[in-house]
């Protein structure tokens, strides 16, 4: 994955900003099928939010990267018990963010 620049970041953060986490961290931690359905999330939406809860053993800085390094992403914040995660969609009709972020360059 690409670097992106600081201009890149704060336009992520501020669509971040607006999104529900679709997803959460429990007991369990992170299993593969946790990792396939951010996989499945990020590539139709590009950018995917999830929260970690507090009967969990994970540290939000740690699984964000685990999971970051798995699905080929980048962490766009870490904040509290929540990340953010972008990768550009695969798909041209899903690339709507990574359109807007091609401009920002």
């Amino acid at each position: 994955m690409e670097d992106l620049s600081k201009q890149q970041m704060k336009f992520l953060r501020k669509i971040a900003q607006k999104e529900k986490a679709l997803f959460q961290v429990g007991k369990l931690g992170i299993t593969q099928v946790f990792i396939e359905q951010i996989e499945s999330a990020i590539e139709k939406r590009e950018i995917v939010k999830f929260n970690i809860l507090q009967n969990s053993d994970e540290e939000i800085d740690q699984a964000a990267q685990q999971i970051a390094e798995k699905i080929n992403a980048v962490i766009v914040q870490t904040i509290g018990n929540t990340a953010v995660l972008y990768r550009p969609s695969s798909k041209t009709k899903y690339q709507r963010i990574s359109a807007e972020l091609a401009e920002l360059k």
